[in-house]
């Protein structure tokens, strides 16, 4: 019989602020995670802080911001007005405390809810807070939220200001690392949206002359581009759009200088309006999805107040561009209706590369329209949910909330046995598992016409949700999973191959991940360990003494389902698969994917003597 659970006046609790941070992180700052996904929380614990020094840049206090990250100890120094001094602690240790209430003083300001450094406070092992203001500076410490030092105003020569140094929690973010890159791009954002503003990161200069168009500038080729970017700007907007020769749309939406990676209202508006004037300015009714094909663009807009959909910011809700003010879809609308259409009578040479990109896009679809049909039919047959796909819950639960859905992970593997052991070991409630039969289509120099041809690459596409784009992903992670061998690494390049060359939208938006998966497991009758690498092994080996047994996981099916639980759960490890501007795609993809080239020959001979040397001192230690 269960036992009977109480129910009365001492079963009502009463949290304090940073209990219920620390209780509850994700309602503050989304998912914990260790770093590799670029919305992991750490990153959203660096912007927190930074937005108050882009707010103080707004308003325009300080033209400058320093910030190091070393040794995952985080310092973030601006020059603007300063926390005023008597206020220091309760700003970053009150709820609902902070001059963003006062919208005069912060007309268009990124958060308005005096949450942001409470949160960063709370989850952080250590955080420091300094204010410097006509003169005087005060000072305070905390750890993970509690109070343990406070200064008395002090005469100082500083130049005004806050600085901020906080070292996140690992009792809450366990294993997490920051990786530059990551920082570096939030930091670009930051340059981009905020033109004259100079930021300092680990001795590197973040600058901005031109916003937008440098954003695009950085986030394209010069070669592959079918038009010069278009450049605009108004009143609170600012875009910049092109075409490339790739597939898919690719879009960077901001609001109040936050990155929107979700979109929002805004985002749906600047999609309605580029297509509706692009119709109207040729006068033919070209469909939407030729229009938009092959886009890249960057859309920032500054709204009064805004309402996000999450703490997190990363998905606008606003309908209004402020009280008393027109709605957002009519604002971006007038806005694309006059000055870009101004902009292609003012330059016919891009209006005619625009129009043969729209009749080209036009030609493709309608030569795949027969084909995508059949695929379709082919997918419905094959129950795509049912053999190919073990489906995790969270997609038939309705009741789920919004933020839930972005935890949720799709694993793609090869083999029986390998499917079988993440299948059994997975969280049901998230994870789901694609399951590849052999070795992939090379799909390097072919068409899209291949995926909808390809019974493999078709049901994965369905599974994923992704054929009109990415807006409708199923799963927020797409995890690569597959041996560590050489069929594992030549089965990973093919499906990098597929994503990259017809989804790189879902790439750059950091979606996909290699799953780390251990190559050694060192134990005695007293403990296990895990290793990743050779290094790892040696250190286990000293640390175990005697002579403990050495297991090489060749392949994932050989880890038990029990054992897979352990590197799939709490303690995964995910190597993103990061794309950089200077990251050259078709080169790579032409290197490792095209005909046998001398570069990838020579490669393979330099390295075959490595290899083997490997293998052989691995078998050494085994026997």
């Amino acid at each position: 019989m269960a036992e009977k659970v109480i129910y009365n006046e001492d079963s009502i609790r009463s949290l304090d602020w940073r209990e219920h941070i620390r209780l509850r992180p994700g309602m503050y700052i989304g998912k914990l995670g260790d770093g590799s996904a670029p919305d992991d929380g750490i990153y959203v614990l660096l912007k927190e802080v930074i937005d108050n020094s882009i707010d103080e840049h707004v308003m325009g206090h300080g033209k400058t911001i320093d910030i190091k990250i070393t040794d995952n100890k985080v310092f973030v120094r601006d020059f603007g007005r300063g926390i005023p001094l008597g206020k220091v602690v309760d700003v970053v240790s009150k709820i609902n405390t902070g001059g963003k209430y006062d919208s005069k003083a912060f007309q268009k300001s990124v958060g308005l809810n005096g949450v942001g450094t409470k949160a960063v406070n709370a989850l952080s092992h250590h955080f420091f807070v300094q204010a410097y203001r006509d003169g005087k500076t005060v000072l305070a410490e905390f750890e993970r939220g509690v109070l343990v030092k406070e200064s008395k105003p002090q005469s100082t020569l500083e130049p005004d200001g806050t600085a901020i140094i906080f070292v996140p929690d690992d009792t809450i973010f366990k294993n997490y690392h920051f990786i530059p890159e990551y920082v570096e791009n939030q930091l670009w954002n930051y340059a981009y949206l905020n033109m004259g503003l100079t930021i300092n990161y680990n001795d590197r200069k973040f600058y901005s002359k031109d916003g937008l168009l440098d954003l695009l500038k950085r986030k394209t080729n010069e070669e592959h581009i079918r038009y010069p970017i278009i450049h605009l700007k108004g009143e609170d907007i600012e875009v910049a759009i092109t075409h490339e020769n790739q597939y898919g749309e690719d879009y960077y939406s901001y609001v109040n200088g936050q990155y929107t990676t979700q979109g929002g209202t805004h985002l749906l508006a600047f999609r309605e309006a580029f297509a509706k004037t692009v119709r109207e300015f040729y006068k033919r009714e070209f469909d939407l999805a030729d229009i938009r094909a092959s886009i890249v663009a960057a859309v920032s807009v500054r709204v009064q107040e805004p309402v996000f959909e999450s703490q997190t910011k990363t998905k606008l809700g606003s309908t209004n561009m402020g009280p008393d003010s027109p709605t957002i879809k009519n604002f971006v609308i007038d806005f694309l209706k006059k000055s870009l259409d101004d902009y292609l009578h003012r330059n016919p040479t891009t209006a005619d590369a625009l129009l043969k990109r729209i009749m080209q896009s036009e030609r493709e679809r309608k030569d795949m329209a027969g084909i995508k049909k059949l695929a379709n039919e082919r997918a419905k047959k094959a129950s795509v949910h049912n053999k190919k796909l073990r489906d995790c819950r969270l997609h038939y639960n309705e009741d789920v909330k919004e933020e839930r859905r972005y935890e949720s992970t799709l694993f793609i593997t090869e083999g029986d046995s390998a499917s079988g052991s993440i299948t059994k070991s997975r969280d049901v409630q998230t994870q789901a598992v694609f399951s590849l039969r052999g070795k992939p289509l090379n799909c390097y120099g072919l068409t899209k016409k291949v995926v909808y041809e390809n019974e493999e690459f078709n049901l994965l596409q369905h599974a994923l949700n992704i054929e009109e784009g990415i807006e409708g992903l199923r799963y927020n992670n797409i995890v690569i999973a597959t041996d560590a061998d050489v069929d594992g690494m030549h089965i990973r390049l093919l499906m990098l191959t597929f994503f990259l060359q017809f989804f790189p939208d879902l790439v750059k938006n950091g979606h996909l991940y290699i799953l780390e998966t251990p190559l050694f497991r060192v134990r005695n009758k007293q403990q296990t360990i895990y290793c990743y690498s050779e290094d790892e092994k040696q250190k286990a080996i000293i640390k175990l003494t005697g002579k403990p047994e050495i297991t090489r996981f060749k392949g994932l099916g050989e880890i038990s389902p029990d054992e897979f639980g352990l590197f799939i759960g709490d303690s995964i490890k995910l190597q993103p698969v990061i794309l950089t501007p200077e990251t050259p795609v078709p080169k790579l993809l032409e290197y490792y994917m095209g005909k046998n080239t001398i570069d990838r020959q020579n490669f393979i001979i330099e390295h075959l003597k490595v290899e083997k040397d490997i293998i052989d001192k691995e078998e050494e230690e085994l026997v």
